[in-house]
């Protein structure tokens, strides 16, 4: 028979995959002797079988988990059910990857009205029975029966008012047994059925319970946001229950081997005296530090110190480690590597390696791609003048400013409409997740920095604020008071995560800076990392950021956006509207010239006329001569733009895109303009001004074409309007030769896009070759220089043989590869259906944000191997979003590119996921 269930002793660390981190954890725990209460692991394997068998238990499981329940029994001396020795469990779920608060827990399972004496009598404490009962009633009730949990804290809530009891823990005897009854008939109402008082039946339906709890809401979009496979399906751990709340030699707590917010060596946690666990996570209660308990607890505290230290160095990483203290005894419930914020990864994984417990490479392996960008996230400016309205705990660093919004479910609505939020509560539970995916930040008014809120905070990389007691919430009328300062749904607010800080407002950020460890881990990934990493940058401010941050070069220039400055796009209007007669004159010249050179006798002397007619109109044409001005005024701009781009990036390649946008894009929207010629119409505007806009609105409807993406634009405009990038070329050339002249060694490639077919690519690079040869000469100097072409038709990338016969370098224009491929424009696809599409699993990823490696990656394989056929030497990257993905840059390593390109922000995430490619790493939630 198949075996689904692993006693504690029978598991190890390396069976994570079958028994998950959490059930892996506590066996090595056991394994090295530290104190753990006895338990049991139903398998992932048992999970997925469950799931197969259309959510019904497998073939012999229930006999399983029976028979390591006896184990337990003999274990512990105490039996399940048994009214004179009861043994409680609990019921814990446990993914292969850390998914804290995202699935069920069950405590105190076999207690009814016979046990209940009993454990009364054992412990000797009939409120810690008592207490016991009422949190199985409520958590089983929630959890298995899925009844309302705002239902019972209803209840206590009036208990504690009528009592006079500040927190649960001063509810007398006679409290809880009237709490107990109500919790009682609540079930009984809801389910039309008794609570059941089988505690193998309440053992039973706990352990589906969690099973189901593996595709719960908050469960899948956690792991959708994680990018954790939905397949790998939960374990689930059973394990004999100690009890924390036996009076205040008790206790139970969450510590952390390392500070897991800056990564500081000291260990971290929090723990309240006489509670069970759940009060802990769940922020009901503002708790203690760990360090507290060396006064209050010394001989425990030392134990946990110790027990602390062995686990860090046995697992070589820091540890989140669950204990509980009961009547002085030490029980070690759960380790498992602990979630942490970005800074305190990255400082965590150099300390380590610096403590010889871990390689570099593995140091370089131990931080996140994402987890690195969180480091880039804004900090208050301390120059500003500004006062916080509360303080709470820094749970989760970051600065962030939103509206405040108090629903997870508003949050999620307005998040996915493109709002700003901060998602505020009194605390968060596991059912806020989807609010808190989208929100800015999270600030909650009770909880510490083990809270739910916290930890699930730092593992999005959110800024956080926790128990900001000041805080007073009503989520009736979805506002909160501080000190007097009302703030409503719809207010802004900041907080900074940081500091703990809250404020009324959107405050001024600033950027972070970068840590010694930062630094050093970056030098590694440079160290491991085959391809190199250049940034887009349209002007020098770009590229100076892009290489404070490690970039190599620059991939990509887009010299339109230096088009569309407001001093420089009077100026191509200019050019745009002057260029159709000037272009109609020079073509007529071109054709005469061609016509004369093959004609004889009579003929040619016909053309000769003709031609010098020609060339004098061409002379004397008003609009060739707006047209030259503006091109010579532009010329000395961008001479100006691409001088300062060769000087920041001194001894580094600096890929120059030509001209791509279709011209329109440049000029007055042609609906806009036919309303204001009408409008001036209508109001009799002088005859002067109206002739103005209507020959504007005629030039702009010239220029209209009914696909802007597939119409006249990149090399298709450079072969209509040859002058245009003939001017882009003179004045690159004539930058490059200046700032060679002073020293500056300049690498400068000229990127020809939007390429279909070889020709295009061959009749545009012999006309500006000769371009350029003619600036070089008349100055007398030497640019070494490259012809290349972005890749972004199919066909081009087809065709990659023939083309990289013209082209020295492609590089990859994947977004409109994209979409090309599909067929699509992002543009219409995103908000129509291709998110649909994700969601429903028709599409594995949005493939705007992660490369569609089966089509796209298809076309990209086959340019890369043609093209390097042709041209073993053949220069290929890629520019564009997909640069700074990190699958994406795994998938460029694959195609042996020479370098990703992306945004200068991006730099230092694409240089980790580089390293990480090299390394062969899959990038999960740890």
């Amino acid at each position: 028979m198949k075996k689904w269930v692993w006693t504690f002793a029978e598991g190890s660390a390396a069976m994570r995959d079958l028994l998950g981190g959490k059930g892996a954890g506590i066996a090595e725990m056991t394994r090295a002797g530290l104190p753990v209460p006895p338990g049991f692991t139903i398998s992932t394997e048992a999970c997925r079988e469950y799931y197969r068998l259309g959510q019904r238990f497998p073939d012999g499981l229930w006999e399983q988990v029976v028979t390591a329940l006896a184990r337990v029994e003999e274990q512990v001396g105490r039996h399940f059910g048994d009214p004179d020795a009861p043994l409680l469990v609990s019921v814990r779920s446990g993914g292969k990857f850390s998914m804290p608060g995202m699935m069920d827990t069950v405590l105190n399972l076999g207690l009814n009205e016979k046990t209940l004496a009993g454990l009364a009598r054992i412990t000797g404490n009939e409120r810690l029975a008592c207490d016991a009962h009422r949190r199985l009633i409520q958590m089983y009730g929630r959890i298995v029966l899925g009844i309302s949990g705002e239902r019972f804290e209803q209840v206590l809530t009036a208990q504690r008012e009528q009592a006079g009891a500040a927190i649960d823990a001063d509810l007398s005897v006679d409290d809880l047994r009237a709490v107990i009854q109500a919790f009682l008939a609540i079930v009984e109402e809801e389910t039309k059925r008794p609570f059941p008082s089988d505690p193998l039946r309440q053992l039973r339906q706990a352990i589906e319970a969690v099973l189901r709890s593996w595709m719960g809401r908050r469960a899948r979009e956690y792991r959708e946001f994680h990018r954790i496979p939905h397949d790998l399906g939960t374990a689930v751990n059973v394990q004999a229950m100690v009890f924390g709340n036996l009076g205040a030699n008790s206790a139970t707590g969450v510590c952390f081997t390392r500070d897991p917010r800056t990564g500081e060596n000291h260990l971290f946690g929090e723990y309240l005296p006489n509670a069970q666990g759940e009060d802990v996570v769940a922020g009901i209660r503002t708790p203690h530090k760990v360090e507290d308990m060396a006064g209050e607890m010394p001989t425990v505290y030392r134990q946990l110190v110790e027990f602390a230290r062995r686990l860090q160095r046995h697992y070589r990483d820091m540890q989140d480690i669950e204990f509980t203290v009961e009547r002085g005894k030490l029980w070690m419930l759960q380790t498992r590597t602990g979630q942490r914020t970005a800074q305190a990864a990255v400082k965590i994984a150099v300390d380590l390696h610096d403590e010889g417990l871990i390689t570099r490479e593995e140091a370089v392996d131990r931080v996140r791609a994402d987890q690195l960008e969180q480091l880039l996230h804004r900090r208050i400016d301390p120059s500003a003048h500004v006062q916080p309205v509360a303080r709470g705990l820094n749970a989760s660093p970051g600065a962030a400013s939103g509206r405040a919004v108090f629903d997870p479910d508003r949050a999620q609505e307005l998040g996915r409409a493109g709002q700003r939020i901060i998602l505020v509560r009194p605390e968060t539970s596991p059912d806020d997740v989807h609010g808190m995916l989208v929100a800015e930040g999270i600030l909650t008014a009770r909880g510490g920095a083990t809270s739910h809120a916290a930890v699930v905070a730092r593992g999005l990389g959110k800024p956080c604020v926790a128990g900001c007691e000041a805080l007073i919430i009503d989520l009736e009328t979805r506002r909160f008071n501080t000190n007097g300062t009302i703030v409503s749904e719809g207010d802004v607010i900041t907080i900074d995560g940081g500091t703990g800080e809250v404020y009324v407002g959107e405050v001024p950020t600033i950027e972070p800076e970068w840590s010694a460890e930062m630094h050093r881990l970056l030098a590694w990934a440079d160290e491991i990392r085959r391809l190199e990493v250049w940034a887009n940058a349209d002007y020098p401010r770009d590229a100076r950021k892009a290489r404070d941050y490690g970039a190599q070069g620059i991939g990509l220039c887009r010299t339109e956006h230096m088009f569309f400055e407001e001093d420089r796009l009077p100026i191509v209007r200019e050019m745009i509207l002057a260029a159709p007669e000037a272009a109609a004159i020079e073509n007529l010249v071109r054709r005469l010239e061609q016509e004369r050179s093959v004609a004889i006798g009579e003929r040619r002397e016909v053309l000769e006329a003709r031609l010098t007619d020609a060339r004098q109109r061409r002379e004397t044409s008003a609009a060739r001569q707006r047209y030259v001005a503006a091109l010579q005024q532009l010329e000395k701009m961008q001479k100006e733009d691409f001088r300062g781009l060769f000087r920041v990036m001194d001894g580094l390649p600096v890929i120059i895109r030509l001209l791509d946008p279709p011209l329109h894009e440049f000029l007055p929207h042609y609906d806009d303009l036919l309303v204001e010629v009408a409008e001036l119409r209508l109001k009799g505007a002088p005859p002067a001004v109206l002739a103005a806009k209507v020959q504007l609105l005629h030039a702009v409807a010239a220029q209209r074409v009914a696909n802007p993406r597939r119409g006249r634009r990149g090399s298709r405009q450079g072969n209509i309007h040859p002058a245009i990038y003939a001017m882009q070329v003179r004045a690159l050339l004539a930058a490059a030769i200046e700032v060679q002249g002073q020293g500056i060694v300049c690498r400068p490639e000229i990127m020809i896009p939007l390429v279909g077919h070889v020709s295009e690519l061959r009749v545009l690079r012999t006309a500006l070759e000769r371009v350029a040869e003619e600036a070089q000469a008349a100055a007398g100097v030497r640019v070494a220089y490259k012809f290349g072409t972005m890749i972004e038709v199919p066909r081009a990338a087809v065709t990659a043989r023939a083309i990289a016969e013209v082209a020295e370098f492609f590089s990859f224009g994947t977004n409109d590869l994209t979409q090309m491929t599909f067929g699509i424009s992002r543009d219409d696809a995103e908000p129509k259906f291709l998110l649909q599409y994700v969601e429903r699993k028709m599409l594995p990823q949005n493939p705007f944000q992660s490369l569609d490696r089966d089509g796209v990656g298809a076309l990209m394989r086959w340019a890369v191997e043609q093209g390097r056929a042709t041209r073993p030497d053949l220069e290929v990257g890629i520019c564009g979003e997909h640069g700074g993905d990190p699958a994406s840059i795994a998938f460029c390593h694959d195609l042996g590119l020479h370098y990703v390109s992306c945004s200068p922000y991006r730099v230092p995430v694409a240089r980790l996921a580089a390293a990480h490619a090299a390394l062969g790493m899959v990038e999960h939630d740890q």
